[in-house]
């Protein structure tokens, strides 16, 4: 099957090139004038003298070329449209069929959309584009330091709730790209991982095309990393030091923060190599109170609890990326990953559970004990990756490019249940453990051929993953009695996926209008094996992933946006692993292994408008999501409640997300985004047991304020609030995250400096804190979950040259998602 699809890939390539060489094909390649990088999807129209007539156009790829098919001799003028650039015009003369190669074209920033801010020389912080909404990371200054989650934190629609989740407009699902490569790993571990330093900035896809794989149920997280020009050698230091925590709520051990990144590049007319390494050692306090009672048969058991919920986290990432581009026809990329990671989760808590008889009212019993437990994951990631791209005289091009992953994750969690006046007495203990070698492989072949005025893309890709798991779980019923394995909560689970996808999509330019519209086919086998049961879950799929894009621009400074992306959320193998596991005293998890993924099909219509020097948006949005996965709780056993992955029927979204640049004075700029939604849920639980209807209004602000104090000083203020969400069970709490900061720069800008308040609380606020809140016939159960506020950070940052701009440096393919 796959050297059937090559050759006809190849076949039709090489048959459409060689009918694009019969005609005159105009080409070049744009470039921003001041960082000398690629600008990706201008507009790029050609006018008939003199008459001024368009009779062709197209928009530029991700490394800024672009080719016009002209069929007449004649004179031309071409001109380019791009929001936050001025257009240029070049005459064009076309004599007979030809090549002509108009060469490299430079862009400025159009004076409108420059900062007003003179000092700081800045571009617009937020642009437009067909496709996607782009956020410069440099605006977000509180993240300085930080990491990746600290930039998206601040992104209109996008929240972040207490235990590191993603959602954008409610949705939590994301496909991530690296510098445009797909990484198949659990966002917020990403971008948990990604120092802030690094990233140049943001995109938001929210109707992706066919190009794209159709992974992540939200669109499309893309995220780039810093480039500069120069060659030569370059290099950017940067710490971040955290000074001793105000207020760590009695933790056993005091919270530890700091984190080192060094990133070294030397470039050459043909190399580029970049090496970047990066220690993160983010610890974080933290308390938790939970109430939960349930009911089985005449017994009600309420169970209070308080005390530690706290993490330390140590991440290690090591990046190489090699870059060579023996002449303007061909380029090879290469990439290797390395990463390792440790998070403890230790949660002390004090139990009170009580008894008492439903129908009397009398009490039954009552016992007070301490729960220590730890949750330790481990994880070491190793990835590479080779592409290669060719590109033809007709400016069409070929790339085919392979991935392999390999990680193990593993670790342990320890649960002892003690007397609280004796702690050496144990009442109970229990050990269970997982090791997870994983393996992962992704091939593609790529190619698209300048045609009918526009671009065709077609392609292949083939992926493979296989997740081993070994689990095993202990348990000791008091002091001085054996450590038993328990045979139903141990075993081995073998998960292995395999993904055959095709695509075809065609997009052009013609005056004021630039569409997209493609096709993707899917053939995915998924497979459970479960021992000791021996058991095997297969599912089939075959699926089509229709997408369009539509961008007109009726004015200079007014966009009207258009799209349409069918996606899926498939389900991570944790979801899918039917072995129960004891995570702490009162829950046990477990996976589903006959889950159905998610099918979403995203919609949305926007308008962008340019207002002097300050730009609004504002976009109404549809998602309708099938076979919603939520994670449900039912009773297991008096004091043990069960959690289940579960498809819990079909939610909707509908909503309006507005945002706002606004550049108030020339030392005063305001950035203000947010979403409003309304979300219902219907569906059935526990075999039709349970049915629910659920309908609910949800809001999100993301705002920050800058303020150019000097020439080398500016501070910023920036609010995070999300408001109430239903579950399928409950609902989650509002969450709220207010942040200051002050920079300095030193040494003609190579050397800044940032002093940071995150978390503010000021004792009054109920910041970074959020109740989790889930009920049923037989149970009830709320938990407030209160991580650590009032955080000061000071990071140094240091840039010996600018880095570089061609070196991609990779990230992991799997293995960050199961972590």
């Amino acid at each position: 099957m796959i050297r059937k699809t090559v050759g006809f890939l190849l076949a039709a390539l090489a048959l459409l090139s060689t009918t694009v060489n019969a005609q005159t094909t105009i080409s070049g390649r744009i470039l921003d004038r001041g960082t000398q990088k690629p600008v990706p999807y201008v507009s790029v129209a050609l006018y008939r003298l003199p008459d001024s007539v368009a009779v062709g156009g197209t928009i530029t790829d991700t490394t800024g070329q672009y080719q016009i098919p002209s069929n007449q001799a004649g004179n031309y003028v071409l001109r380019t449209f791009f929001v936050g650039y001025k257009s240029v015009a070049i005459p064009v003369t076309v004599a007979q069929a030809q090549l002509i190669d108009l060469g490299t074209m430079t862009l400025e920033g159009d004076a409108r959309l420059l900062n007003e801010v003179k000092v700081s020389g800045r571009r617009a912080d937020v642009i437009v584009q067909a496709d996607r909404q782009t956020y410069r990371a440099a605006q977000f200054q509180s993240a300085t330091g930080g990491t990746a989650t600290d930039i998206l934190r601040n992104l209109p629609g996008l929240t972040i709730n207490a235990e590191g989740e993603v959602s954008l407009r409610g949705a939590n699902g994301f496909l991530v790209l690296l510098n445009g490569k797909p990484v198949q790993a659990n966002l917020g571990t990403l971008l948990n991982q990604l120092p802030a330093n690094s990233i140049e900035s943001v995109e938001v896809i929210t109707t992706p095309n066919a190009r794209y794989d159709p992974d992540g149920k939200a669109g499309i997280i893309a995220i780039v990393t810093r480039k500069g020009t120069d060659n030569g050698w370059s290099a950017q230091l940067n710490a971040l030091i955290g000074l001793p925590s105000v207020n760590a709520f009695g933790n056993a051990r005091n919270p530890v923060r700091y984190s080192p990144d060094l990133t070294l590049n030397y470039r050459s007319d043909k190399w580029d190599v970049a090496l970047s390494s990066a220690y993160i050692r983010n610890d974080i306090a933290g308390r938790r109170e939970g109430d939960v009672q349930t009911t089985i048969g005449n017994r009600i058991t309420r169970f209070t609890s308080v005390g530690e919920r706290s993490f330390d986290r140590y991440t290690l990432t090591n990046r190489l990326a090699v870059a060579y581009v023996p002449n303007k026809a061909n380029r090879w990329n290469l990439g290797l990953y390395q990463s390792k990671r440790t998070e403890d989760r230790i949660a002390d808590i004090v139990y009170t559970n009580t008894t008492t008889d439903r129908t009397t009212g009398h009490l039954i019993g009552q016992r007070t004990y301490f729960n220590s437990n730890l949750v330790r994951k481990g994880g070491r990631f190793y990835t590479a990756n080779l592409d290669y791209i060719h590109t033809f005289a007709s400016k069409a091009t070929l790339s085919v490019g392979a991935l392999y992953e390999y990680d193990l994750i593993d670790g342990f969690t320890l649960n002892r249940n003690l007397n609280q006046t004796n702690y050496r007495d144990t009442l109970q203990y229990s050990r269970s453990t997982t090791e997870r070698p994983i393996q992962n492989l992704r091939a593609n072949l790529d190619g698209s051929i300048p045609i009918w005025g526009g671009k065709l893309d077609i392609g292949y890709q083939f992926r493979y993953q296989g997740d081993s798991g070994d689990y095993r779980y202990s348990q000791q019923n008091g002091n001085g009695l054996p450590l038993l394995v328990l045979p139903a909560f141990t075993g081995r689970t073998a998960i292995t996926n395999q993904i055959h996808s095709w695509y075809g999509q065609f997009g052009a330019a013609v005056k004021t209008v630039e569409y997209t519209f493609g096709l993707r086919y899917e053939h995915a086998i998924r497979s459970v094996l479960s021992l000791p049961i021996n058991q095997t879950y297969r599912l089939t799929l075959d699926n089509l992933f229709p997408s369009f894009n539509l961008l007109y621009k009726p004015k200079p400074g007014l966009a009207l946006r258009a799209g349409f992306s069918r996606r899926v959320q498939r389900n991570s193998n944790f979801a899918l692993n039917p072995l129960p596991e004891r995570e702490h005293s009162e829950t046990l998890e477990q996976g589903d292994p006959n889950l159905l993924p998610e099918f979403v099909n995203l919609g949305e219509l926007g308008i962008s408008k340019e207002v002097g020097a300050s730009t609004l948006l504002a976009t109404l949005y549809y998602q309708g999501v099938q076979n919603t996965i939520n994670r449900v709780n039912r009773v297991f056993a008096d004091t043990i409640l069960s959690r289940i992955f579960t498809n819990a029927g079909f939610a909707q979204r509908v909503g309006l997300e507005l945002a706002t640049d606004l550049k108030l004075t020339k030392a005063w700029k305001l950035y203000v985004g947010g979403t409003l939604y309304r979300y219902t849920q219907a569906g059935q639980l526990f075999q039709k047991d349970v049915i629910f209807d659920r309908v609910a209004w949800v809001y999100s602000v993301n705002a920050n304020s800058t303020v150019q104090l000097g020439k080398t000083l500016s501070l910023q203020a920036t609010v995070n609030y999300l408001s109430r969400r239903l579950t399928a069970q409950g609902e989650d709490s509002r969450f709220l995250i207010p942040n200051l900061s002050i920079k300095k720069s030193l040494l003609g800008a190579r050397l800044t400096v940032v002093a940071q308040w995150q978390n503010m609380s000021l004792g009054l606020l109920p910041t970074n804190e959020q109740r989790i809140t889930t009920r049923g016939r037989d149970f009830f159960t709320t938990t407030n979950y209160i991580q650590e506020k009032d955080i000061f950070l000071i990071n140094l940052s240091y840039s010996f040259r600018q880095m570089s701009k061609r070196a991609k440096l990779p990230g992991n393919e799997f293995g960050d998602k199961e972590f």
